[in-house]
């Protein structure tokens, strides 16, 4: 499977904390660490941890902290298209509970200018069998891309996230939109039932429901439960961006059986993932979820 991701690429500052903080209120960390992050790198790092031949293009600034990135990424197998610019790489402040709830604010930089994709990034999206998109970068960046793919034949995987308005052409242009339960009641809209409103653009929807596991439904067909398992999380930062990573790399053939089939294997992903900490060394490799499911 050949999965192109076209996304962030953010240095992530975690903070490990008693409880998240309310408005006003100062908390003391009970430590820190760094780690690559942002969801297009999350979710390139999971594809290629669950088999794929990927690639990523991001935009990265000229410091440390992109450099950084960049070795990572090529570290973990994946082929890295990146752009260097004059702004500073994107970074992440991450509070994370004992209850391994999150709290984040990204500081886009750099992925900010990953506008107007080259002949070369073009190509690309042509090449892929999947093309797995989100919404930390410029929204007319995904919505060419999506045009990109769909003229190639390239099959779209679009995780709306982090919640924002997404215009109808780019929700008719993906095969899959994945999208939480709040994220798929915002696009949805008040009083609408979020799976019916959205199949209704002619996707394919993959709602993720947390430890509720998943619910996979298609234009014209009901909704089919994914349960999820029973584990204790340590910290959930980046699992949803290890479920879309996951998925696009386990997606094969048409149909509903096709789709269940991605899901399940993601919900397994995600599953491991929140038992670890930090997003990128929290993903875990095709031979571990394997492991994970034969013995469920």
């Amino acid at each position: 499977m050949r999965v192109l991701v076209i996304g962030s690429a953010n240095l992530d500052l975690v903070y490990e904390v008693e409880r998240l903080p309310a408005p006003g209120e100062t908390v003391l960390a009970a430590g820190s660490a760094s780690y690559a992050g942002g969801k297009g790198n999350n979710q390139a790092v999971a594809a290629v941890r669950a088999g794929a031949d990927t690639r990523f293009i991001a935009a990265l600034g000229r410091d440390d902290a992109g450099d950084r990135l960049a070795a990572e990424a090529r570290a973990a197998g994946i082929t890295l298209l990146d752009r260097r610019v004059d702004a500073s790489t994107g970074t992440a402040a991450i509070l994370v509970d004992r209850r391994g709830e999150n709290s984040i604010v990204v500081d886009s930089g750099a992925n900010a200018r990953l506008t107007d994709l080259s002949a070369a990034e073009r190509e690309a999206v042509a090449a892929a069998d999947v093309l797995v998109l989100q919404l930390e970068t410029p929204l007319d960046t995904v919505a060419e891309a999506v045009r990109v793919a769909r003229a190639a034949g390239t099959r779209v995987v679009l995780n709306a996230a982090p919640a924002a308005p997404v215009p109808p052409p780019v929700l008719r242009g993906a095969d899959v939109l994945i999208v939480n339960e709040h994220e798929a009641a915002a696009l949805a809209g008040p009083g609408a039932d979020p799976m019916t409103a959205l199949t209704a653009h002619g996707c394919a929807v993959v709602i993720t429901l947390g430890a509720g596991g998943a619910l996979v439904g298609s234009p014209g067909e009901d909704p089919v439960p994914v349960l999820s398992y029973t584990v204790d999380a340590v910290d959930t930062t980046g699992a949803g961006d290890t479920f879309v990573g996951a998925f696009a790399a386990a997606l094969s053939g048409d149909g509903v059986e096709a789709l269940v089939a991605a899901t399940g294997f993601a919900t397994a992903a995600a599953a491991i993932s929140v038992q670890r900490k930090g997003a990128v060394p929290s993903i875990p490799t095709l031979e571990e979820v394997r492991e994970f499911r034969d013995a469920r």
